[in-house]
């Protein structure tokens, strides 16, 4: 009441009041919608947030396996092959060898320019039977041999 004046109070039109039900129930449809939409985001998140930190982790193992099958941190030879091992004279044959933390390598008899890799290749066309000796060095002092005979008919 304002000095003793109260304002008269119309009732509502039907329209009034169908609008303001309209109304309320659109505000409850639109916060419901965004609760459906914010929670399904969560999980989303959370879920992708799960798989990205399974996949950091199979990668990490992945890497550790890899570097261990080409020799960690130990000097090795790891292959050292050809095929075929055998062939007719005139035939080419496929060379490979692979080391880990060499610091030089070299085949006896010379093939060709040789250098560390844990996977390399070479083409070799040998006249007669010939065994060759694959050494790698560290650096350190330390040799490691392998051999290999290609046998020519």
């Amino acid at each position: 009441m304002l000095n003793g004046y109260e304002p008269e109070r119309t009732p509502m039109s039907a329209n009034q009041k169908l609008w303001l039900g309209f109304s309320a129930a659109l505000l409850l449809v639109l916060c419901y919608v965004g609760w459906i939409f914010y929670s399904r985001w969560h999980e989303n998140h959370a879920i992708n947030e799960e798989v990205t930190a399974e996949r950091k982790e199979k990668d990490q193992r992945d890497a550790a396996a890899t570097v261990e099958s080409l020799g960690g941190s130990e000097f090795k030879i790891i292959s050292f092959y050809a095929s075929p091992g055998d062939i007719h004279r005139g035939d080419t044959v496929t060379m490979c060898y692979g080391v880990s933390n060499a610091k030089s390598v070299s085949i006896d008899p010379p093939i060709g320019e040789t250098w560390p890799s844990v996977s390399r290749c070479m083409q070799i066309t040998p006249k007669k039977t010939t065994k060759y000796t694959f050494t790698a060095d560290d650096g350190k002092g330390s040799t490691k041999t392998a051999e290999l005979t290609i046998v020519v008919k």
